[in-house]
């Protein structure tokens, strides 16, 4: 079996060696061709042709490519333009598209399921649902991910040892983040044995306040906790308070080999030096 990877960075680079692990082949593809993988950019129609022409057909696709912290233009080059032309290029194929959970803007702090309504505050989560329209279509699966964490990449534990973290207001936003290594797990059990079609959100079991994380990191670590400040209206994702549910992938048979951020903070702290 052979896997056509997009993207080759952060999470490809895991995706890549759970598929591997589990015996397929796997042809990396990203924009500059670094790493070992293949070159091409997934908005260009005769470089995605190319593509095509110039390998073994794939027996699945994953779309996981960053935008490059780009705006709407790179967002809408990637994911938009990026599905639709592998979704039309590589027909017979099945895609995989990851999303994020940014596409749920509630600020009730309620539970988000799949059937959730989606309107995003920012234009690239607008364009995020139009990439999972195409992916959708075709009959593709999207893979709505938490805030993805890991080896050497945690935005909060890194700011909270930095003492760079302020609690938003009260500290009652809810953070929903994903292991690097259960998302590529959940990308790998939506593929395999046969591909699950449609939506699934991607987030570990426990949804947890501001202040609740920073208190137990505080109480882990030592240190005070962070002081309180107004709410960051400029972050990337848009200002969300919501609980990610995981529900649907885990009656599907995955299980986060970390539940909660804290089963992982001890292991990752050595790696953010």
């Amino acid at each position: 079996m052979k896997l056509l990877l997009i993207g080759n960075g952060y999470l490809g680079q895991a995706v890549a060696r759970e598929f591997r692990d589990s015996g397929w082949e796997v042809d990396a593809v990203s924009l500059s061709g670094g790493d070992g993988s293949i070159a091409c950019d997934v908005s260009d129609r005769k470089q995605v042709e190319a593509l095509k022409d110039e390998n073994a057909m794939p027996d699945f696709i994953v779309h996981c490519a960053a935008s490059g912290r780009g705006g709407a233009e790179a967002y809408r080059r990637v994911y938009v333009d990026g599905c639709r032309l592998l979704t039309e290029v590589f027909s017979e194929v099945p895609l995989l598209f990851t999303s994020s959970s940014s596409v749920y803007a509630q600020t009730d702090g309620s539970i988000v399921t799949e059937e959730s309504e989606t309107e995003p505050s920012r234009e690239t989560g607008e364009l995020l649902l139009q990439a999972e329209s195409l992916v959708l279509e075709s009959g593709g699966i999207v893979a709505r991910l938490a805030g993805i964490y890991g080896p050497e990449r945690s935005v909060i534990l890194k700011k909270f040892l930095s003492g760079e973290a302020v609690i938003e207001e009260d500290g009652r936003r809810f953070l929903n983040q994903i292991h690097r290594d259960d998302a590529a797990r959940a990308i790998l059990h939506l593929a395999v044995p046969q591909p699950r079609f449609g939506v699934f959100n991607v987030s570990d079991s426990t949804p947890i306040s501001q202040r609740e994380c920073y208190e137990k990191l505080s109480e882990l670590f030592i240190r005070p906790v962070p002081p309180t400040g107004p709410r960051d209206l400029n972050r990337k994702r848009g200002w969300t308070h919501k609980q990610v549910s995981n529900e649907k992938l885990r009656e599907s048979g995955w299980e986060p080999r970390f539940p909660s951020f804290f089963d992982a903070v001890r292991s990752i702290e050595p790696t953010l030096k």
